[in-house]
């Protein structure tokens, strides 16, 4: 399992789609194409926009859906950053 420390790539609050865009190029496509589980450690990170998460996340639900379920994980998320996981999550079932 790749772990992802947030922190460190965006910052405390995460909100440049640009850095969103590298992580999910770089690491988690390229997991979840070899079917590797991917934990994004949000540890510390106060805040991020629903853009960032979107930049992060929807490429990936979109290829991978099935993959994504079981291998993406999500570890020290505030409510706030887990409440934009969630709106990210149904939008993109909803545009599927």
């Amino acid at each position: 399992m790749e772990t992802i420390k947030m922190l460190e790539l965006a910052g405390e609050f995460a909100e440049n789609k640009d850095i969103a865009k590298e992580i999910r190029t770089k690491q988690l496509l390229p997991a979840l194409k070899n079917n590797r589980a991917v934990t994004f450690d949000f540890g510390n990170v106060k805040g991020a926009t629903q853009s960032f998460i979107h930049a992060l996340i929807s490429d990936a639900l979109r290829k991978y859906p099935d993959v994504v379920y079981d291998n993406v994980f999500y570890k020290n998320a505030s409510e706030e950053i887990q409440k934009i996981i969630t709106i990210v999550y149904r939008y993109m079932q909803e545009s599927l």
